[in-house]
């Protein structure tokens, strides 16, 4: 980023290529809406490249970064609070992941990790907003409760109690899930 802030323009190439993917994964699993996410993602790297002058190693880059993201998802949901902007289920087309990955696996294997995958992104919406995105911040972006805890403004008790409950809330979910499908047979 120091690189970038003195006209390094590769510098920042540098910074996008590698955050870029669990940048995005990060707006559309907590919104689910992909130009929403394409929006609040661009206008994060908007808000990267203006204040890189200004720039200080206080923290990580990417707690810097997230930081930004988490802020502009704050201040977004507060502008359209009525509205409930967490989806509870991801359709194919609105899949992150379709953008991000290319698969060649057998048709069967890829029928079961879709389904496994559409049942983790079920259950990962189902939880509580704090609860999803300490989860996804630790999944996605890598953080540990600490650098949670600093992105989203909490403390490091909050952060570890988010992502305990997450996990609680996660396979709880699956197991219900699981038992309905082996009740079904």
């Amino acid at each position: 980023m120091f690189r970038y802030a003195q006209g390094d323009v590769s510098a920042f190439e540098s910074l996008y290529q590698k955050y870029k993917g669990g940048l995005y994964r990060y707006f559309v699993r907590q919104i689910g809406d992909l130009q929403l996410a394409e929006d609040l993602y661009q206008e994060t790297w908007s808000r990267v490249i203006k204040a890189a002058v200004r720039y200080e190693s206080s923290a990580k880059f990417t707690t810097w970064l997230y930081r930004i993201a988490h802020n502009l998802l704050v201040d977004h949901i507060r502008a359209v609070k009525p509205v409930d902007l967490f989806s509870d289920v991801f359709s194919e087309e609105h899949d992150a992941d379709s953008f991000l990955s290319n698969n060649t696996e057998s048709p069967d294997t890829q029928l079961i990790e879709d389904a496994k995958a559409k049942l983790l992104k079920h259950c990962i919406a189902l939880l509580p907003s704090v609860q999803k995105e300490a989860l996804l911040l630790n999944m996605e972006g890598g953080f540990t409760a600490s650098g949670i805890a600093e992105v989203v403004g909490s403390t490091l008790e909050a952060a570890k109690s988010r992502i305990r409950y997450a996990n609680q809330g996660l396979k709880a979910c699956v197991m219900n899930k699981w038992q309905e499908v082996e009740n079904a047979r």
